[in-house]
């Protein structure tokens, strides 16, 4: 992976983190997020679960887990594309949960291409012992100029 791409990359999710970038929700859910590798079409990183994000039973909300997983799965394509993308098919299985202050583990990786549509795989898993939390998979349409695309809301 190019330097400077890998560089962008961390900026880009970086500006989402701390509400620079992105429409506030992804500064929410992925707040303190810390990359610990990032390669071409591939991302690790580790992440506390703040109680900003958890239901009255403090485990970790499934509606903030799926953001953390569409901004963590999109941040991997721009690690491979260079650019910004839509979303087009996503899917999450919900395995276990987290608790307020648990440390994850967090893997986005491009797993193949079907023309301009990427697919990504992210894996969370409890950092302590390595289970599985949730597996989503995202395919993405890969847009130079998110301008053109016009929100269906």
């Amino acid at each position: 992976m190019e330097e400077g791409l890998a560089q962008k990359t961390v900026i880009r999710l970086s500006q989402l983190s701390k509400g620079e970038l992105g429409h506030g929700l992804e500064s929410i859910t992925i707040t303190a997020i810390q990359i610990v590798d990032i390669r071409h079409g591939f991302l690790r990183c580790l992440f506390t679960v703040p109680s900003t994000v958890t239901d009255q039973d403090g485990n970790w909300h499934a509606g903030a887990v799926a953001t953390l997983i569409d901004t963590v799965g999109a941040t991997a394509v721009y690690s491979a594309a260079g650019y910004v993308h839509v979303s087009v098919d996503f899917t999450i299985s919900f395995y276990s949960t987290a608790k307020i202050q648990e440390e994850v583990e967090i893997v986005a990786k491009v797993v193949g291409y079907r023309g301009e549509l990427p697919c990504v795989e992210v894996e969370i898993r409890r950092k302590g012992n390595g289970e599985l939390i949730a597996l989503g998979r995202q395919w993405m349409y890969l847009r130079k100029n998110i301008s053109q695309v016009q929100s269906k809301l």
